[in-house]
């Protein structure tokens, strides 16, 4: 009887050959699923003891002081953090510039165009990010705050390794007829990014800083063969949470998540920025990135177009 419902099942998935054939067939998609569960219980315990990239929280020299900042950790994310909330919740203008590369980060073997896509997808999460509550207006324009970041540190990603850990995650759902089974990525080759940034009032003074640092991990970190991959997402994390500083006056990490905005929703899928300001970042990539660098592990710059040239 349950060889006759194995090959019904199996013929039901266009296999054609005997009963025995079948059998044999289904012999095979058994052991594959099991190999495929030990795999992940293997990487689950591997990503347990050793799962995230390491990110120093470095100093470049950018801010207008370091002093009196307090430490505000994550999960994931080490942070020192520093906010005038009274300031910063009467602001309603603000501009960004540009994000650039500290001399000790510019040393990370990246390409200038990867450097330039990193950098941009800070400004681009910033603008996104800080519309929620404020008027972005253009760098020329006057505002209330001015906010710029500078990357400090970043680590490449091992395109090896994340080629590795995307064909990992393939097989057992292939091998299990489609069904997820869940893999979490290979703890090795991790990427990183740190990140200083602040909010400076119309005479300079500083409202607000935050010295970030956050390693890809293996759990929600998905794999893009580029060595700026894990950068690249990074950066945007980065973004999320200095502009989510500056819009609540208190510092976002150890909260639960909050849902994000319409604006939010309809940039990530591609659409026009709430304020014209933000068109000098570009458009995030949208489906199309999100089926290339989340599904299929691709260079982020193949999906991203950058700044507006």
């Amino acid at each position: 009887m349950i060889a006759r419902l194995c090959t019904q099942g199996i013929r039901a998935l266009g296999f054609e050959g005997t009963e025995n054939e079948a059998l044999l067939f289904f012999d095979a998609i058994v052991k594959w699923t099991i190999f495929a569960a030990g795999l992940a219980a293997m990487l689950g315990l591997a990503a347990a003891l050793s799962g995230c990239g390491t990110a120093p929280l470095e100093r470049g020299g950018s801010l207008a002081s370091y002093d009196n900042m307090a430490v505000s950790d994550g999960t994931l994310t080490k942070s020192l953090i520093k906010v005038s909330k009274q300031d910063v919740l009467a602001a309603k203008t603000v501009r960004i510039v540009p994000t650039a590369f500290s001399a000790a980060a510019s040393q990370v073997e990246f390409t200038d165009e990867q450097r330039r896509l990193v950098s941009n997808t800070v400004d681009r999460a910033l603008c996104v990010g800080l519309s929620d509550r404020f008027q972005v207006v253009g760098l020329a324009e006057p505002a209330d705050l001015t906010v710029q970041a500078v990357v400090t540190h970043a680590g490449p990603t091992n395109e090896l390794a994340a080629g590795t850990s995307k064909v990992a995650s393939v097989i057992p759902a292939f091998f299990s007829l489609g069904f997820p089974v869940p893999v979490p990525r290979l703890p090795v080759g991790l990427g990183s990014l740190s990140v200083e940034a602040e909010a400076r009032g119309p005479g300079s003074d500083q409202k607000a800083a935050m010295i970030w640092g956050r390693g890809a991990d293996s759990i929600t970190s998905k794999p893009k063969v580029s060595k700026a991959g894990d950068a690249y997402d990074l950066a945007s994390a980065f973004g999320d949470d200095f502009s989510n500083l500056l819009v609540t006056g208190e510092s976002p990490l150890g909260k639960a998540p909050a849902l994000p905005s319409l604006q939010k929703v309809a940039t990530s899928l591609g659409g026009a920025p709430k304020y014209p300001a933000c068109e000098a970042f570009g458009r995030g990539p949208g489906v199309a990135g999100m089926v290339s660098g989340g599904v299929l592990g691709l260079p982020p710059e193949w999906s991203d177009k950058g700044a507006r040239q």
